[in-house]
């Protein structure tokens, strides 16, 4: 059974709770605190591969819940780790949350963390300072997250068949390939998308047919609306018309109208016309349709096959062969071009002079450093980085850089004041 959308329930597991706990050991009095962190919760990942071509599963599976991070230990031992939940999908998979996309899998073993764990919580030990040094209060762990998913699988191809039903879609390829899609002299044989290899010389191409289109596809009539979505990765469009049709160039153009409500950059993806069922036909009424077709296919190519024949099969593949590599190539330059236009940042001068480094103090250091100390310093460096940051980034308004400045000199006051006070004490 063919299932290309589907809602599952995800969530991700809960962080481990953190413990309270004190050393308890011989000869050592009034022990600190030691208790342990929790562990992280297991991440919900869904996983791409070929070997899966329906979202079926998650008919059945409503639910997917990831395992609990364990809780923390004794002598500052972590908890362990929640493990991640793999779920395997089809490649063509789109996660969506509140509508939105997450996660697009288009590749073989591509992966993607679609819900995250909680992190666990604090151990008392991390609860200490200089005016309490035997806390009693621990951290629980917090919740993964929680959604709705929304699964839509579109089908990766090269070439998507389109057309009226019986137009010869299914019987082109079983022809061209190993697919064995259901055939029958009625219209709305084909109720779910197939999907076949056609070997063209040394090669090969991914041919998609759908279900076929009516007028008023677009708008939800007949099957189409609901698989039109799997040419929409395609390369190259196919209309498959039948020869025997009284107005092929009517036929053809009430396509385009439905492809044009439905996606204007699916439209204008490169096009060859088939006709159909040519076989016995006599070459003046194959030229005269193939003449009319001409007239309306603003430049895309028209080819006159016949499936039981095989008469003009072999042109058709190498035609579109050619025209997905040409597709191909010109979605690599685009690619390249946005990656070229991408703007480089640079911070000057004044921000380079201005920046941190780190480096490692000595035990002796650390233990004139409290925990007053650090904080403050911490938010100081914090408002030194924010408006070096952002003047480097030219995204500051002259409000925020004031605020900016403002709050940097409030943190150097109150630091200058903390410094003086150390020195007072020395």
């Amino acid at each position: 059974m063919f299932v290309d959308i589907a809602k599952v329930l995800v969530r991700a597991g809960r962080g481990g709770n953190g413990v309270v706990s004190f050393r308890h050991e011989k000869y050592v009095d009034k022990g600190g605190p030691d208790g342990g962190d929790g562990g992280r919760g297991g991440d919900i990942v869904f996983l791409a591969t070929k070997d899966l071509n329906t979202l079926l599963n998650f008919r059945y599976k409503p639910e997917l819940k990831a395992e609990k991070g364990g809780d923390g230990g004794k002598r500052n031992k972590r908890g362990k780790s929640g493990v991640p939940l793999i779920v395997k999908v089809p490649m063509g998979t789109l996660v969506k949350r509140d509508g939105m996309v997450i996660a697009d899998l288009t590749e073989d073993q591509q992966q993607a963390v679609v819900a995250r764990g909680g992190d666990g919580g604090f151990g008392n030990a991390h609860f200490t300072s200089s005016t309490r040094q035997t806390p009693k209060i621990s951290g629980l762990g917090e919740a993964g997250e929680e959604f709705e998913a929304g699964l839509e699988l579109k089908l990766l191809a090269d070439v998507g068949l389109v057309g009226f039903p019986n137009a010869g879609k299914s019987t082109f390829l079983s022809v061209v390939s190993n697919a064995r899609p259901e055939i029958a002299n009625y219209e709305f044989t084909t109720l779910t998308p197939n999907l076949g290899v056609a070997d063209v010389d040394d090669g090969s191409i991914l041919i998609a047919d759908i279900p076929g289109l009516i007028e008023g596809a677009s708008e939800g009539k007949g099957l189409g609306d609901q698989f039109l979505r799997h040419v929409e990765r395609t390369a190259v469009l196919l209309h498959m018309i039948d020869v025997y049709s009284d107005d092929p160039a009517e036929k053809y153009q009430a396509i385009r109208r439905e492809l044009e409500k439905y996606s204007e950059s699916l439209a204008e993806r490169p096009e060859i016309i088939a006709l159909t069922k040519c076989e016995g036909l006599d070459d003046e009424i194959i030229a005269m349709q193939s003449t009319a077709l001409q007239k309306v296919a603003n430049g895309a190519p028209v080819v006159a096959i016949s499936s039981q024949t095989h008469d003009g099969v072999t042109e058709l593949l190498r035609m579109l062969r050619d025209e997905v590599a040409k597709y191909r190539e010109r979605e690599a330059e685009i690619v390249d071009e946005k990656e070229e236009d991408l703007p480089t940042i640079s911070l000057d001068d004044q921000v380079v002079s201005d920046a941190w480094s780190v480096r490692r103090v000595s035990d002796a250091e650390s233990n004139e450093i409290d925990d007053e100390d650090e904080k403050i310093l911490s938010l100081l460096l914090r408002a030194l980085r924010l408006k070096n940051l952002l003047v480097g980034l030219t995204l500051i308004s002259l409000n925020l850089l004031i605020a900016c400045e403002i709050l940097c000199e409030k943190w150097e006051l109150l630091t200058n004041c903390c410094v003086k006070e150390r020195l007072a004490k020395a």
